[in-house]
Parts: C-alpha cells; sequence; structure tokens
C-alpha cells in the first residue's frame, strides 16, 4: 500500500545523499541555531530544499514537517518528517557518520522509513508490515540476550541541557555492558539497533531525529518505548530503542539516573 511513498522517499534521500557529498569538496558555511554547538550549514537547507521539491511534486497536499522549518500542503492524513542532515556537527568536521532521514506519517501511525548514509551507500528502509531492508537485504536486531553483554548508543542534548544527567547514565550503563558509544546521528544509531550492529539506543530527541528509525527499529523485530517504558509517542522526545531482550534491563537504569 506504502510502497510509492517508499519509492519518493529513497530517490529524495538519495538526492539529498548526492548533495551531502559534494559539500564535503568545498568550505562550508556554519550557523549556529539555539545553542553554540547546535549547527547548521547550507548543505542542510539545500538537503531540505531537494528533498521538499521531491515530495511536493509527487505529492502536492502532504504536510511536512522539517528540521530547518520548510512546510508543504495541509492534508490531514499525510506528514513526512524530514532531517535533511542527521549528525551536522559530524559533518562539519568531516566526521563520516551522518545521514538523510525521510519518514512518512498516515493518520498518525508512523508508515515508512528511509535513512540513507551517503558515504557507505548504505540505504535503510521499511514500511509498516513489510519488514526491514538495507540495501534490499532484510534484517533485523540482535539476539543479544543481557544488557552485560550488549553495546549501546546514546547522545547528548544539542544546547547541553542536562547534560550532567546524560554523563551519570553514561557511566552507570557502561559498567553494566560491554561499551557505550555516541556516534552523532541518532537515525543512523536507530538503524544500527534495526541490523544488530547496536543492542540499544536511548537519548532525548526531536521528531525528525526518530520517526524513520522508529519505523525501521519496529519492522525489524525490535523494542521501543520512552524512559519511563510506556509505549513510545513520537511527540513527547523521548525513546528508548533495543533488541527484544534487553529493553527492560536498560529502562531500569535509565531511572536510576534520569529524571523520568
Amino acid at each position: 500500500m506504502y510502497n510509492q511513498y517508499l519509492e519518493v522517499a529513497k530517490e529524495a534521500a538519495r538526492a539529498a545523499g548526492a548533495i551531502q557529498l559534494a559539500g564535503l569538496r568545498r568550505q562550508l558555511r556554519i550557523e549556529t541555531k539555539s545553542s553554540p554547538i547546535d549547527l547548521v550549514t547550507e548543505v542542510d537547507r539545500m538537503c531540505e530544499a531537494e528533498i521538499a521539491r521531491l515530495l511536493n511534486q509527487n505529492f502536492p497536499s502532504h504536510q511536512l514537517l522539517a528540521e530547518e522549518g520548510t512546510v508543504g500542503g495541509d492534508a490531514p492524513d499525510f506528514r513526512w518528517i524530514v532531517d535533511p542532515l542527521d549528525g551536522t556537527t559530524n559533518y562539519t568536521h568531516r566526521y563520516p557518520f551522518f545521514s538523510v532521514s525521510i519518514a512518512l506519517e498516515h493518520k498518525g501511525r508512523l508508515v515508512v522509513g528511509v535513512v540513507y548514509d551517503a558515504v557507505h551507500d548504505e540505504m535503510f528502509e521499511a514500511v509498516a508490515g513489510g519488514g526491514a531492508f538495507l540495501n534490499g537485504q532484510p534484517i533485523k536486531v540482535s539476539d543479544t540476550p543481557t544488557l552485560s553483554q550488549s553495546l549501546v548508543c546514546t547522545g547528548f542534548p544539542g544546547d547541553q541541557a542536562g547534560n550532567q544527567q546524560v554523563l551519570t547514565a553514561w557511566e552507570k550503563i557502561s559498567l553494566r555492558c560491554h561499551g557505550v558509544r555516541r556516534d552523532g546521528s541518532a537515525a543512523l544509531d536507530l538503524c544500527y539497533v534495526a541490523c544488530g550492529r547496536l543492542d540499544g539506543f536511548w537519548e532525548r530527541l526531536n521528531p525528525w531525529d526518530m520517526a524513520a528509525g522508529w519505523v525501521l527499529v519496529s519492522e525489524a523485530g525490535g523494542r521501543i518505548s520512552n524512559f519511563q517504558e510506556d509505549p513510545f509517542d513520537l511527540y513527547k522526545r523521548e525513546i528508548v530503542a533495543t533488541n527484544a531482550s534487553i529493553g527492560p534491563e536498560l529502562v531500569a537504569v535509565l531511572k536510576e539516573t534520569l529524571q523520568v
């Protein structure tokens, strides 16, 4: 049912990925948004403009919620949720871990998720009820049974608010698992949970950081909640995404350290 939307999302993601790769070869104009570490470049805006162009060309009535503020139509049932360059700080430092994230929400339900890593030419895709895929091959979450055997990941707030709590959680969790990573692109981190490279991920995020990754982890057999272990809500800025086993353990540690 949603394959036509998936194909356009993949086309838009590849187009944005090409812009990102081209931008790596030139000097960037870097600006700040809400804080000195919350960065935006002309490449973020160029990617968003190209994604919006393709979405509006194919689905002119669909709504658009995008990180840099672009809006689309006003159809109540369809909303595209877009992060044109997830991992801008990495990008400005030429650190090769960033992505394009595009999701579609239909009648309040996330039904399409696409995340594209242009550096490694990895296209993660999922449609509700259809499974999750990496470059056309099925993926699934890991079978790691316990937190003590896991590799997990998190991120830090763009405005540095609450960093001490995040650091405390990092310390407690790192003492109970194989390791904690901070990669800098939440959309890709979620994809890494979906394909089993990571066993879990948690962070406070905006909807465009999580939407596509939620579809991928869900379709790959993962488990997603908020920090209280309640059902995930895209608009409440909390996500704990894990394989099918370690979620309760990870949430229990987060409850010890984060104000939830």
